[in-house]
């Protein structure tokens, strides 16, 4: 559960806002987002290619970080 607590001089916006943050840092909606609809397993076989991919675009990214 995440918890905000005002200060004394703070706006309520402000405690909204921080508030924000603290949900968008901790991905919850992300995870509530995902389950909201279910969706099908992946096949053994484009669950591989999208591995391969993820790999390949690492390492694309590794490689242009030395450059």
């Amino acid at each position: 559960m995440i918890t905000v607590v005002k200060n004394d001089k703070e706006s309520v916006d402000r405690v909204i806002s921080r508030f924000n943050k603290k949900v968008q840092a901790s991905r919850i909606l992300l995870v509530a987002r995902g389950k909201r609809y279910r969706q099908k397993p992946l096949k053994k076989r484009l669950q591989r290619k999208r591995a391969i991919m993820r790999e390949h675009y690492r390492t694309q990214r590794e490689k242009k970080r030395f450059v």
